[in-house]
């Protein structure tokens, strides 16, 4: 049997108070008090999780130049968080655009996906799966600009993504 889920995800920040802030403020991680050996070192679970932490953060400091990821050297593109519900993903659009954090949007069809950058310029996106028993084909074919309204009059602020896709159906 080989891997079957990401586990965590580890960054290098400059400041770790303010990258725990932002994802704290923002994307509503809870800071978790074991572990923190390091002490420029944070460790952070998402809202719900049953992990030990998601994410772990360690300090650079102020002298860190920028990642040069995709542009100058090879390395991570970027992390996806899923959320629960469409509403979910209404919600986050505000806070991470009031946090001008919010850098695009797109339809991926069977997804839902924002785009945004931590204090650092790390680039995630946050996603919303269409559950399987909802797909439509045009579903499928669909890809383009993300019409959030659009997606909420369709399917509902309170729609669960990911069953059958993410996570078994229950």
């Amino acid at each position: 049997m080989g891997v079957f889920r990401l586990n965590h995800a580890v960054l290098y920040v400059r400041d770790v108070a303010a990258s725990v802030r932002f994802y704290r403020d923002v994307l509503g991680f809870g800071y978790t008090e074991g572990g923190d050996a390091h002490p420029k070192a944070a460790f952070l679970r998402a809202p719900g999780s049953t992990n030990d932490h998601d994410l772990g953060l360690f300090e650079l400091g102020s002298q860190a130049g920028p990642s040069g990821a995709g542009r100058t050297s090879v390395g991570l593109y970027h992390l996806a968080w899923e959320v629960d519900t469409l509403g979910d993903l209404e919600d986050l659009a505000k806070k991470l655009a009031d946090a001008g954090s919010l850098v695009g949007s797109t339809n991926h069809g069977t997804t839902k996906s924002l785009y945004a950058k931590d204090p650092d310029g790390l680039e995630f996106e946050v996603v919303w799966l269409i559950p399987a028993d909802l797909l439509t084909e045009a579903d499928r074919d669909g890809r383009g600009a993300l019409d959030l309204p659009a997606e909420l009059t369709k399917y509902g602020r309170d729609a669960r993504g990911g069953l059958g896709i993410s996570r078994p159906a229950s």
